[in-house]
């Protein structure tokens, strides 16, 4: 029996940054700043990382570029400098207290060399143990249509099914050669599915003939909503893709890897109450700006 309980989540953040060049030049795009519903200017990981703590995890591993440690260090774990916190307000005072408090709960691990998204998780393998994880994006917020966040939603629907989960969303035909896309049995109609097939940006006919999911209008699918809960079977499948060099797209990828824990471990997608905005694409990040709230 697989353990229960998810206290840790994993958000690699050691991209480069490229669709939102020449900022990045400057600023890591998980840095770039988001407005609260306080109105309080937040870098996009600071709200990644809330999102975590609200659904009960208890520490945060967050994967960067060994050379980007200390920038991230600096923001979660060392104090303003005297000058800066003595001309903050009262409220901003007490909001870098609160700063310091979760920056206690986060461990910066490393990528040494940038060779995809499965190989960025994979370097939490030694952080994360023999535990299921919360595995979020490093540029991508939520927002929930519900009482419950979002991450809350999906680490709820591990607790009952004890398999890995994969939030979803409905996307249209034409951006799924961009996602992960998923087909399955339903369970709870419009809401819990058994995964039958985990497949990584596919084209409209491939989509067409393998993944149409019952229920689902035409040329729309079901696609990976970037809230995942994974057992830690998921690091057998990546060591192996890695120790075998086995690349896809010149990268080791995740999804693939989801599909092996599919088919040895089963696995559930739920489709998330809620949005997520990609804050790492130069026109999702303005509309972000715009209708992000949490």
């Amino acid at each position: 029996m697989q353990q229960n309980k998810v206290t840790k989540a994993v958000i690699p953040a050691a991209g480069f940054g490229t669709r939102l060049f020449p900022a990045t030049k400057v600023v890591k795009k998980e840095l770039f700043p988001i407005i609260d519903k306080d109105g309080r200017a937040k870098p996009v990981i600071m709200a990644i990382v809330e999102e975590a703590m609200s659904a009960g995890i208890e520490e945060v591993g967050i994967v960067v570029q060994p050379q980007d440690k200390e920038i991230f260090a600096e923001f979660f774990k060392n104090p303003p400098k005297k000058e800066l916190f003595n001309k903050l307000s009262p409220q901003n005072q007490e909001y870098s207290k609160y700063l310091q408090e979760l920056g206690s709960r986060i461990t910066i691990l490393t990528q040494d060399e940038q060779e995809g998204y499965g190989h960025a998780v994979f370097c939490a393998k030694n952080w994360v143990k023999d535990e299921p994880f919360l595995l979020m994006l490093g540029d991508h917020v939520y927002s929930s249509d519900v009482e419950k966040s979002c991450a809350s939603q999906v680490i709820d629907i591990y607790k009952q099914v004890n398999q890995s989960v994969l939030g979803l969303t409905v996307m249209p035909a034409e951006i799924i050669h961009k996602a992960g896309c998923v087909t399955g049995i339903w369970q709870s109609f419009n809401s819990l599915l058994s995964l039958t097939q985990v497949y990584e940006k596919p084209s409209i006919d491939y989509a067409r003939q393998h993944l149409y999911v019952e229920g689902i209008a035409d040329d729309e699918f079901l696609c990976i909503f970037g809230l995942y809960v994974l057992t830690p079977k998921i690091f057998d499948f990546l060591e192996e893709h890695i120790n075998q060099n086995f690349r896809e797209r010149g990268e080791f990828q995740l999804t693939s890897c989801l599909d092996r824990v599919r088919q040895e471990e089963g696995m559930i997608g739920y489709i998330v109450k809620g949005k997520c905005f990609d804050t790492g694409l130069p026109d999702a990040y303005r509309q972000t700006m715009i209708d992000f709230r949490i």
